[in-house]
């Protein structure tokens, strides 16, 4: 078991400055980060950063300066990011899904000195604020094309880069300065939280915060030296930027970039990465694939497949407590591998994979248990931006579906009377972004963070997450109700997107259901319905069936107080542009229920259990 010590010792005094330049001088040639048809090594990608950084205090970043970034997965996104750093100021990657309200918000709560953006798009939203920012002096646009004329404080990228390289060529030992003047302790980044239930803050996590992170993640789960990855999360995002930056930075990897998650699918393919990270409703939809092809094979054809998996399936469950299998099954189960699984795994581009998590939401453990018979074990994750993603994590020996596991190293855990959880540790943030400029501490005087999640310890010291504070239901007859237990249930079904239960202040528990955008066309397709629209598919009476016995069967899981009594079936999906979902796919609770109040009424205004 991979202890604090080895932990803290791995991570030493780096920061991502010195990390960066550790990378450029032994692993100078190999690529560090391939996006928008480029690749650079870890030598070009420093001095792509010193151009920038160059550039940057030219436009006028000074050192604890605010610098936020709106562009899209591409290269010139990590070297913006990383350039700031360098010049001890504080880079922030706003989600592409804000309004220009919510721009407002993070613009003028960040004081931001420097602003970031891609192009014209961007400029749409934040044209309207940017005249309101009495603290800003460059306007960075990497599409030259979309400044407007006559504003003085617009820059171009591609100036920038070239002025920075001129100042970089005059006094090259200026990057070496700046490299040692970072310290553990400075901030490294900002993240304002997604807003899923209030005004989002502002998280301020220093280099110590991330580099432990990166540290635990690769003791606990080492993967090839130089591995491959890919980065497809919002880099706004905590998990992606300890996965797509930071983690990367420390164990020098090779990130390919996949900007449209409609294409991740042919990019691990492409890339073959060593790890892969997928928060649940990707590894659903993974599940729902490759549960669609198995389907619809000839029995002959699935037998062995299903035989092979059973033999996964034994050995998964033989290694949650840290077993070995007998060699019998061991060796059942490398020959099934090698023919059989490893080729499905060939189908999600994950055959050389060996580093799988999840988190950002609860996972069902029927997923977990369908890619432990794949010859995949996922290691679910939880935590939050305030604790530099994983607090707690399920390990390669000792894992339980339906759990996050036990605290990552370093790390403490307890519970307080009403189950809220509450850690401490090592990767605890620095606090909350003040208006003012200054960090507000957020935990206790003994050092402990309270969460806002509720969950259980079993006899084990696995924790369980049941629901947000903030989210759980309380029924007009005084029952509590976790949401997202009955809505995983309802979301295992392939048939369903999103599930949104509802009945806070309410005689019954009731549920928005949205189908799922892929797996409803196809299979209306396979029973030879005659259309494959959502809208017509909401209100066809063969998917009212079968929806009707997801929610029986969703119902036989949970106690009578749990139980979905009536739905209604939305006619379009839930996206992050559309506004129900965060941009990692978890419910937005505030604007689903201010959105379909309508069809909420709808569903208390008659008595009875009829679905609509």
């Amino acid at each position: 078991m991979t202890t604090a010590s080895e932990v803290r010792e791995s991570a030493g005094t780096w920061t991502v400055p010195s990390l960066i330049r550790r990378n450029a001088r032994e692993h100078g040639g190999k690529p560090a980060l391939t996006g928008n048809g480029t690749t650079l090594s870890w030598a070009e990608l420093r001095e792509a950063v010193a151009f920038a950084a160059h550039g940057l205090k030219a436009a006028g970043l000074r050192h604890g300066d605010r610098v936020l970034i709106d562009v899209s997965a591409r290269p010139e996104h990590w070297v913006a990011d990383f350039a700031a750093v360098h010049l001890g100021a504080l880079p922030c990657t706003t989600y592409a899904t804000l309004s220009t309200e919510q721009v407002r918000h993070v613009a003028t709560h960040s004081a931001a000195t420097v602003i970031v953006l891609e192009g014209a798009a961007q400029l749409h939203r934040w044209g309207p604020v940017l005249g309101a920012l009495p603290a800003l002096r460059a306007v960075v646009v990497l599409d030259a094309t979309a400044i407007p004329e006559g504003d003085a404080r617009f820059v171009a990228w591609d100036d920038l880069m070239s002025g920075g390289c001129e100042l970089h060529r005059r006094d090259p030992a200026e990057l070496e300065r700046w490299t040692d003047a970072v310290r553990a302790a400075d901030p490294v980044t900002m993240i304002y939280t997604s807003g899923t239930t209030g005004t989002p803050k502002g998280v301020v996590l220093s280099h110590t915060n991330v580099i432990y992170q990166s540290a635990a993640q690769e003791l606990l789960n080492p993967v090839e030296p130089n591995p491959r990855l890919v980065a497809y999360l919002p880099l706004a995002h905590i998990a992606e930027r300890v996965l797509g930056m930071y983690l990367p930075v420390f164990s020098a990897a090779h990130v390919t970039v996949c900007p449209d998650q409609t294409q991740l699918l042919p990019t691990l393919k492409e890339v073959r990465p060593h790890g892969f990270f997928g928060v649940p409703r990707v590894w659903e939809k993974m599940a729902a694939g490759i549960q669609g092809i198995l389907g619809s094979l000839p029995q002959e054809h699935r037998a062995p497949i299903d035989k092979a998996r059973e033999v996964a399936a034994r050995v998964y469950e033989i290694r949650a407590d840290g077993s070995e299998p007998p060699a019998e099954v061991a060796a059942a189960f490398e020959q099934a591998d090698g023919a059989v699984l490893r080729p499905l795994r060939e189908q999600l581009g994950l055959d050389k994979a060996t580093r799988f998590g999840s988190g950002a939401a609860p996972i069902p453990a029927s997923v977990l248990e369908f890619f432990g018979s794949l010859g995949i074990t996922i290691m679910e994750v939880w935590g939050l931006s305030e604790t530099t993603g994983a607090a707690t994590t399920t390990f390669v020996d000792k894992y339980r579906a339906g759990t996050v596991g036990m605290p990552m190293p370093g790390m403490e855990l307890r519970l307080a009377e009403d189950g809220e959880i509450e850690v401490r540790g090592p990767l605890v943030f620095e606090g909350y972004l003040s208006a003012d400029g200054t960090i507000e501490r957020a935990t206790d005087d003994e050092g402990w963070l309270a969460t806002g999640d509720i969950g259980t310890v079993d006899d084990d010291g696995f924790l369980r997450i049941t629901d947000r504070k903030k989210e759980l239901i309380i029924t007009s007859s005084g029952k509590n109700i976790a949401p997202s237990r009955a809505e995983g249930l309802l979301r295992t079904h392939p048939l369903v997107g999103y599930a949104a239960v509802i009945g806070d202040q309410r005689p019954y528990v009731t549920a928005l259901l949205v189908l799922d955008e892929e797996a409803a066309p196809a299979w209306a397709k396979a029973r030879g319905l005659e259309t494959t629209d959502l809208g017509e598919l909401a209100a066809h009476p063969v998917v009212r069936e079968e929806l009707q016995r997801a929610v029986d069967g969703a119902n036989e899981e949970l106690s009578r107080p749990e139980q979905v009594k009536r739905y209604h079936v939305l006619a379009r999906p839930w996206t992050p542009e559309s506004g129900e979902l965060t941009p990692t796919l978890k419910l937005k609770r505030r604007v689903i229920a201010d959105r379909y109040a309508a069809d909420i009424e709808y569903l208390y205004a008659t008595e009875g259990k009829t679905t609509q």
